[in-house]
């Protein structure tokens, strides 16, 4: 049967603010799951909270609103023993990388087979507006009212440093490439992450502008495709070439042979795209990371089969009849 977008549209009503960026979000990641084949009973949306974290109740699939930043831990547990399900966690800035910081980093480096979306506005919307770790120093809000002093956290740095598998950035304001981009973040087996621009047009209204205005993008962002040359610019005149461990802008016509070529399975090249952040050169769009290696919820079961086989098949009351597992003198 083929699954269209509707089939994981819920009847739950929406209640996000109009305007708000994660209606795009959501409608691109239904037509992705529908793309991806699998029927919305083996699919399981997982989210912590804050805005972003509505999301399980406006897709037609199982789901869970979990507790503040535990979303990885639920979907590990639920990833572990329904290993055939399409898992994928929902996010945000400030669920994701400040009570829940370490859960992600875990999620990251032990890479299970699931997906996570993190929806990255800078700010904590849901509580009405105060400072995220995402935030830029100097962000003035209800909780910094005379600027944040805090250094801003990356999404993509945090990303390589806990040892993702899978990296990717998109934008709210472009549907098609935020379906490309969720469709990869699906296929890689591991975990993904997905950093999402997106724009709270209530206590941050415009913040990602630079990257996301469709008259400024193409000279601010570089999509990114693996095999082809770093190329950006309205008129694609403008591309990147190596300079040392960093990128280098200049102009396309006589640097052709110069320019770098995007391989995401390069993960020191992974780490210097990381760091381009708008101000030393175009925020890059698209896998900025793809590396195969095993999974952990493979090695698990494989693990528990093995010990089946050597030691047979136990039970709970075995266990708890099996003796002491200590003494106190």
């Amino acid at each position: 049967m083929e699954l269209k977008k509707k089939d994981f549209i819920s009847d739950q009503e929406n209640k996000w603010c109009p305007g708000c960026g994660d209606y795009a979000i959501l409608s691109s990641a239904q037509m992705a799951m529908a793309k991806l084949g699998v029927e919305p009973h083996n699919v399981c949306v997982i989210s912590g909270i804050g805005c972003s974290s509505r999301f399980p109740y406006y897709v037609e699939s199982f789901g869970m609103h979990s507790i503040h930043g535990r979303a990885p831990a639920v979907a590990t547990g639920v990833k572990l023993q329904n290993p055939d399900l399409s898992v994928w966690v929902i996010t945000g800035d400030g669920d994701g990388l400040s009570i829940g910081g370490n859960h992600l980093a875990h999620i990251l480096r032990r890479n299970l087979d699931l997906n996570v979306i993190l929806f990255n506005n800078e700010i904590y919307g849901l509580t009405k507006g105060q400072y995220s770790p995402t935030s830029r120093k100097g962000t003035k809000t209800s909780s910094t009212p005379t600027g944040s002093i805090d250094r801003v956290f990356s999404p993509a740095k945090f990303a390589m440093g806990a040892g993702a598998t899978f990296f990717a950035r998109t934008i709210d304001t472009d549907p098609k490439h935020m379906l490309e981009t969720f469709q990869a973040a699906s296929a890689h087996k591991g975990t993904s992450l997905v950093e999402v621009y997106q724009n709270c047009i209530i206590f941050n209204d415009g913040i990602h502008d630079e990257f996301t205005n469709r008259k400024k993008r193409d000279d601010t962002t570089v999509r990114l495709e693996a095999g082809k040359p770093m190329i950006f610019g309205a008129d694609k005149d403008r591309g990147l070439i190596q300079d040392g461990f960093q990128f280098k802008e200049v102009p396309v016509a006589g640097n052709e042979d110069k320019l770098f070529i995007h391989d995401p399975t390069d993960e020191c090249l992974s780490s210097i795209l990381a760091n381009l952040n708008g101000s030393n050169g175009p925020i890059p769009l698209g896998v900025l990371k793809s590396i195969e290696t095993e999974t952990y919820d493979e090695e698990f079961h494989k693990l528990i089969n093995h010990e089946t086989k050597v030691k047979g098949k136990g039970s709970i009351k075995d266990l708890l009849h099996s003796g002491n597992t200590w003494e106190v003198n």
